[in-house]
């Protein structure tokens, strides 16, 4: 119930001014906090509008804002406490402490490492579909080729399955190894069939087996952003499309992954693997960008490793081949970055090739090595009474 008045119970009240329910309430509200901090002296990135960075002297901050949900973090507690208060004077806002819980994702701090987990959420998807008992399995995907649209029968409940296949896109945030699995159920949303259905219970049994891996993030001193890239070639079986994967990693910390279908058909391997190398590049220069506002420039090339040699060759070769005139724009701005020495492009072999976890099923050995590769791993056990 909303509010009702003591005194005229049966009467109807006249906001002033309406907020919630409007389309531009975001929008305002978003407008008027990005006014006042920026009057405080925060300047706010071209990166992410969603981030603000405070520099003055060798005090540093950066404020991050989701809706109405704010990570505050600072160079020192007198700053963290002097911008709390003026936010406090302005809003009215809450202090929770320590980040611990954000946007549903679940922060502990073990020693000098930071886990990420969304356990509960998990739990809850798993719950909602009905598969608490369910039995395990190791891996989300089989090595089989990929599903088709017309793969079984029109599956009976197709709302469930819609819900259940967006929930589980959330849930890559803190879990990169079932990228791939959820892309595929992801693309048949419009008409899901019984294959389809079992394909996404087939990811709940993996997340039941393995409910309490979560990211880990580690403190390093390292300063340097390496990539692995890896596409298949016309792997879909309706469209023909190719399907891109890559990973990038912050020192030893995996900041950014992906697994997605190419907007358009690669005539040749070569084309689909060098599409592939363009959009990782294509995202380790935003995060070069990004690290630079944080005032954090990399000053060396970001090593990308890419596991066939044709693309590994294209990129440094000034030489246009008639294979390569569909993807000119692609091959252009890939050797303009190799050029400026911002990127290089790196041979691997298949083993080490990290990014095959987001472009096909992998064998149950092979699936936890790179699973573990991308720090994908438990929570560190907790000891008391040494």
């Amino acid at each position: 119930m909303g509010f009702r008045s003591s005194d005229y119970p049966d009467h109807v009240g006249l906001l002033k001014k309406s907020l919630y329910g409007l389309k531009q309430a975001p929008r305002a509200w978003y407008q008027r906090f990005t006014d006042f901090v920026v009057l405080q002296g925060f300047k706010q990135s071209k990166s992410d509008n969603s981030l603000f960075v405070y520099r003055h002297g060798r005090d540093t901050a950066y404020l991050l804002i989701y809706v109405d949900d704010i990570i505050l973090t600072t160079s020192s507690d007198v700053l963290r406490n002097r911008i709390m208060a003026c936010l406090a004077g302005e809003f009215a806002m809450k202090d929770l402490g320590s980040l611990s819980y954000f946007l549903g994702i679940q922060v502990t701090w073990p020693e000098n490492h930071m886990f990420l987990s969304q356990t509960a959420y998990a739990k809850d998807i798993i719950h909602r579909a009905g598969m608490d008992s369910c039995k395990p399995i190791a891996t989300p995907v089989d090595t089989q080729s990929k599903l088709s649209a017309h793969s079984g029968t029109l599956h009976d409940d197709p709302t469930t399955y819609r819900s259940l296949a967006g929930a589980l896109q959330y849930l890559t945030f803190t879990r990169p190894d079932i990228s791939y699995a959820v892309q595929q159920i992801c693309m048949h949303m419009n008409s899901p069939t019984t294959a389809h259905w079992n394909a996404l219970k087939r990811i709940l049994r993996y997340i039941h087996g393995t409910i309490d891996l979560g990211l880990h993030l580690d403190a390093t001193d390292t300063s340097s952003l390496r990539a692995y890239t890896d596409a298949d070639w016309a792997g879909c079986p309706d469209t023909r499309r190719s399907t891109s994967g890559y990973c990038v990693y912050f020192g030893d910390n995996l900041i950014s992954w992906s697994s997605k279908r190419q907007s358009t058909i690669s005539r040749s391997s070569a084309e689909a693997e060098y599409r592939g190398v363009a959009n990782v590049v294509a995202e380790v220069c935003w995060l070069r960008n990004l690290l630079l506002e944080l005032c954090h420039p990399i000053s060396r090339a970001t090593l990308v490793y890419y596991d066939n040699v044709s693309a590994v060759y294209l990129s440094g070769n000034p030489v246009q081949h008639q294979r390569t005139k569909h993807i000119e724009l692609d091959i252009h701005f890939v050797r303009e970055q190799v050029h400026k020495g911002h990127i290089s492009v790196l041979h691997v072999s298949s083993r080490h090739q990290i990014a095959d976890i987001f472009t096909k099923g992998l064998p149950h050995v092979l699936f936890d090595d790179f699973r573990s590769s991308l720090s994908i791993r438990p929570p560190f056990a907790s000891t008391a009474g040494v």
